[in-house]
This record gives C-alpha cells, structure tokens and sequence, in this order.
C-alpha cells in the first residue's frame, strides 16, 4: 500500500456467464462467477473436463468475452475494448504459458523472447538486453542463440516463461504449464514459478494436476462452470480457509 491507496485487484470478475449457442443446445460454460484476485497472489485454478476452467482462462486472458457480466484486467474493463485494444492489453498486462510452448519453431530462443517486446514497439537494443536478461532468469543465458528443436521440452517451456515476464506483465497467465513435460522439467517450471511468485508477480495456473497446485498460496475448483471451493494455504504447507486467519 502506497500513500493510503489500497492496490486494485488485478482480475476481478462479477457475475461472469459465458453460454455456447443457444435455446435447447445452449451450453453454460461459466454460470455466473465473482472472483478477485488481488496483486502478488499465486492461483491454480482446478476442475475436470468441461467444469469451466478453460473458458476461465479465455477470458481472464482476453482471447474471449463474456455473455454477461463484467472483467476487470488490472482496472481496465474489458468489456469496453474492441480487438484492437484488447490485443494491446494482451501484450502488455498479460504474460501467457502454454502446455505447447508455442515457440516459433525456425527462431531463436532470444528471438522468441524478443517478440512481445517488438509487438510493443521496444528498440532493437533494448529488446535484445531485456530478452538476454529474461533467459538469464530462467538459467538459459547460454541457450539464446538454439533454436526450439535444439532444447529439451523443459528448457523450451523456461523459454516460453522467459517470453511471459519480458514484458514484465502484471499477470502471469499458464495453462497446464507442466503438461508436455517428464518429472525433472515439471520441477524445474515449478521452482521458476516460486521464484517469480515470489518477485511479487500474480499468476494463475489452469492445471489438474495435484503436484501444480500443491505450489500455489490459493486454490480454485470448478465444477458445471461454477466455484465450488476456493482455499488458500501457506506454501507447501499448512491449509487456511479463504478469509480465516494465516
């Protein structure tokens, strides 16, 4: 808290609904969900198959928007942006992870990692500094010049997480982060989310998986597009309900 000013959420989501076609076959994917994340907080969001999680992130992310209700990004209202302004607010309050890397499979890891930063217009110079830092962070300052097919799968996702926090993002958005990777590499991931977690950085994880959640301070589950439970714990460790003493 700076100055008396209590930090505004970074997500704040008010009876969001999102519905799939309409009448008979129309599908509820969200049924009116209220969720505040506030700024530093590390979330996994879990739920099975269709429980909504999915189109939770979609939204969150701004790749979609909801039927009804309102999302804020930061202060920002998304329902007030056309698709131009929500890419610019993608770039640039948004880091995104994906279970598929999503790398650019002819470029370098360096240039990988450049590429938000050209999209938002960064110099030459100063995109290559901050994109060598990024790799550095992530224990690949002597992989820039490899190309993906040249890296491990773990080594390709700490690059894909070097893109996402080069553009040092207020969110840190990850969908199944661990999901292409064997034991050692989900470790390794997990450990650079701490790490960035505890810069201060608020991210969220879609995951099922246990040893994923395990690592965040919070806990969502879903279930036929609602928030059935939402649990905060210390880390690795003790679990304390929401809104009950640490």
């Amino acid at each position: 808290m700076t100055g008396g000013r209590v930090p505004r959420p970074v997500l704040d989501l008010r009876g969001v609904t999102k519905v799939f076609g309409a009448g008979d076959t129309a599908v509820h994917a969200l049924a009116g969900v209220d969720l505040v994340v506030e700024r530093g907080e590390y979330v996994a969001v879990m739920g099975a198959s269709g429980s909504g999680k999915s189109t939770l992130m979609n939204i969150v992310g701004c790749l979609d928007v909801p039927t009804r209700g309102r999302y804020l990004l930061d202060g920002v209202d998304t329902r007030r942006l056309d698709e131009g302004r929500q890419a610019l607010v993608r770039n640039r309050k948004i880091g995104f992870v994906f279970q598929s890397f999503n790398l650019i499979p002819r470029t370098s890891a360096q240039s990988n990692v450049e590429l938000p930063l050209a999209y938002a217009g960064v110099k030459l110079a100063q995109r290559r500094e901050r994109a060598a830092a990024a790799l550095a962070r992530v224990g690949l300052a002597d992989r820039g010049h490899h190309l993906p097919s040249e890296l491990s799968g773990g080594q390709q996702q700490r690059v894909a997480i070097a893109r996402a926090i080069v553009t040092e993002p207020v969110l840190l958005l990850a969908d199944e982060p661990t999901g292409a990777l064997d034991s050692r590499s989900t470790a390794e991931v997990l450990d650079l989310f701490d790490d960035v977690s505890a810069g201060g950085r608020t991210i969220l994880v879609i995951t099922h998986e246990e040893e994923v959640a395990e690592r965040a301070h919070r806990v969502i589950r879903f279930r036929d597009g609602r928030i059935v439970s939402d649990e905060r714990r210390a880390p690795r460790g003790t679990h304390v309900a929401v809104g009950g003493a640490a």
